[in-house]
């Protein structure tokens, strides 16, 4: 899709960048931002999660939005 509007950019650019950011920027537990990403948990952490942190998601990815809405000022 990046490459039918001629960006030349991949997707995964795009994931380490927010990663980037959220781990250097903000203050937002580490399980929340690799929840964020999608990313699977190891088989013992998988068997004790009983939240899908929704809430604290929304927040970080309000976060995110900002940081990329803001015009350099």
């Amino acid at each position: 899709m990046l490459q039918y509007h001629e960006i030349a950019a991949v997707a995964h650019g795009f994931r380490s960048s927010f990663r980037d950011w959220a781990a250097e920027e903000t203050d937002h537990p580490r399980e929340v931002i690799e929840a964020a990403l999608a990313h699977v948990q190891n088989k013992v952490e998988a068997a004790y999660a009983r939240s899908d942190l929704f809430e604290r998601r929304r927040l970080l990815m309000d976060d995110w939005a900002r940081y990329l809405a803001r015009d350099g000022r």
